[in-house]
């Protein structure tokens, strides 16, 4: 028997895959079609399909692109997880509670998913899966029997925005199996990115209906330079709604941090402390880094979340759920450069999609803050968990094994791999990106190091993409005047997965960047060739408008 997480009625041909999809970096918002050129399902639409896989895996933002999908007309008929989604469902969620579009979401035993995998169509009712002689009955999700505060049971009786906020936060408490709701000291919005026109309808739509939040709450970078985007040239029809989606956001009371990496800002929590965080990476760093607690929250949920400061208490809020599942035992290749640290976590992803790993083998190495943030980042784009652990690294990697944990050895062998799946472009480049996520002032003042006072070639762009707090300390020692007198540029407010031309420089055919995420999502997002290395790889080729080969530390 399957699970009608959200029930409706659709039919259409059979999609499935064996591995998650980001559908923000992996999906084109305006005609469904993937464009993660990682993914087995380059090129094809979703628009129509029975769309299915074990889980979805990368950016919060993904619900944002499945609304915009939706309400164009060009979503999936349904969506078939084998285990628990959040993202796209809640998508679905306020498509239908928001918007009156209903999408069937399931899931299924891992065998009759297997065994739907294999056919070719589907028709989904209510309480039916049928294609062809393959007939699975849909159980609808049991009604949850919550422990609600006062608080609570008002904000279901009043008659305000805060209302649909508890109703959606007590049906994803449903699907996720809480029990109750925590308190959650502050929450970091994702949604203010401009993905699609989505975000902007339900932000100020949300706006409009009086919604503020109620705890402290910072937000994402943003899809443009808040002050300066008129100057840079980008056009109003994209400019405006960008605008207007962060001025929405800001409207109800959130802060305009306009960063990816809230843990660099002078409000990041505390190890231990209950939060709601968006953005797949800040979520990986909170709780793997910082050891704080936070589910990786879809884009809408966050801003409910931050409506009534109340979570579900589930996933990696308890205890139990942070165990690791599966150890990586890595040898270290020798001579490893900081390129190590993102392909690190782009491997340990695919290594472990669906579950929390514990990497043994890197207690002798020294990681910076910003060597873990390259690390949580990459992770983030291959793998659906939450977190990780590093033995040596991160706070809670003492935490026993879960029972039937498993091993997996990796070798300099897989580092080459990586080296080779991130590496695809050609070696001429015109652009060294930097900054995704968000560089730290720390990482800021290395670049300029490494550049020693060279200047980039002729027709080649070297940019950095920091957060608007992060650009007042680089004003204030003087660093980024150093950088830009170099012929560097620097960009507060977006990062490079949510940059358009022509801040992104139009002429780029390849770039290269130090980010594992941004090699992985730069070719669906800006159409370009991507190449990958080391900080001083980038720097290098930035200064003489080549990429280097394989790095000295992977060759045989």
């Amino acid at each position: 028997m399957g699970l009608a997480i959200l029930p409706g009625r659709a039919s259409g041909a059979v999609l499935a895959a064996d591995e998650g999809l980001s559908f923000w970096g992996g999906v084109d918002p305006a005609s469904g079609r993937v464009i993660d050129a990682h993914h087995p399902w380059h090129g094809q639409s979703l628009a129509g399909r029975v769309v299915m896989m074990p889980t979805s895996r990368g950016s919060c933002t993904g619900s944002g692109v499945l609304l915009e999908l939706i309400l164009s007309g060009h979503a999936p008929a349904a969506l078939v997880f084998s285990g628990p989604e959040d993202i796209l469902t809640l998508g679905a969620m306020i498509a239908d509670r928001l918007f009156g579009n209903a999408l069937p979401v399931l899931r299924l035993s891992e065998p009759d998913f297997a065994a739907l995998a294999a056919r070719p169509e589907a028709v989904i009712s209510e309480t039916t899966l049928s294609a062809g002689d393959l007939v699975i009955p849909l159980a609808p999700l049991p009604v949850a029997e919550l422990a609600l505060s006062d608080q609570d049971r008002a904000l279901l009786a009043s008659s305000g925005p805060e209302k649909l906020a508890m109703e959606i936060i007590l049906a994803m408490a449903a699907i996720q199996g809480a029990r109750e709701l925590i308190d959650v000291s502050q929450v970091h919005i994702d949604g203010c990115i401009y993905a699609s026109d989505a975000n902007r309808i339900f932000a100020e739509k949300m706006a409009d209906m009086g919604a503020k939040v109620r705890v402290p709450t910072t937000m994402n970078a943003i899809s443009v330079d808040r002050q300066n985007w008129q100057a840079q040239g980008v056009p109003p029809s994209f400019g405006t709604p960008a605008s207007r989606l962060a001025d929405a956001y800001t409207r109800m009371g959130a802060r305009p941090t306009f960063t990816c990496a809230p843990y660099l800002l002078d409000s990041a929590p505390a190890q231990g402390e209950d939060i709601a965080w968006a953005e797949s990476n800040a979520v990986i760093f909170a709780n793997t880094v910082i050891g704080a607690r936070t589910v990786k929250h879809p884009d809408f949920l966050d801003l409910l979340i931050a409506m009534t400061g109340r979570a579900p208490r589930s996933g990696v809020y308890l205890t139990e759920n942070r165990h690791p599942s599966r150890v990586i035992r890595v040898d270290p290749p020798a001579g490893a450069d900081d390129a190590f640290w993102p392909m690190m976590g782009y491997l340990a992803g695919q290594i472990a999609p669906d579950r929390i790993p514990l990497i043994l083998g890197l207690e002798s190495l020294s990681a910076s803050r910003d060597d873990l943030k390259a690390l949580c980042g990459a992770f983030g784009t291959t793998s659906a968990a939450p977190m990780l652990h590093v033995a040596g690294h991160t706070p809670e990697a003492d935490l026993p094994l879960r029972p039937g944990a498993d091993e997996i050895h990796v070798t300099r062998t897989d580092f080459a791999r990586i080296w080779a799946e991130l590496n695809q472009g050609p070696d001429e480049i015109q652009l060294a990106a930097f900054g995704s996520p968000h560089f730290s002032a720390e990482e800021t003042r290395a670049l300029l190091r490494v550049m020693a006072g060279r200047r980039p070639a002729p027709g080649v762009h070297l940019v950095v993409t920091v957060g608007p707090q992060v650009l007042r300390d680089l004003r204030a020692d003087g660093t980024a005047a150093e950088l830009e007198a170099l012929g560097g540029r620097i960009v507060s407010d977006i990062c490079w997965c949510s940059i358009t031309e022509p801040v992104f420089p139009p002429e780029t055919r390849t770039l290269i960047t130090n980010s594992g995420k941004y090699a992985h999502y730069g070719p669906g997002l800006s159409g370009r060739a991507v190449r990958f290395g080391s900080l001083s790889d980038c720097v290098e080729a930035a200064v003489t408008g080549h990429a280097p080969g394989l790095p000295h530390w992977l060759r045989g």
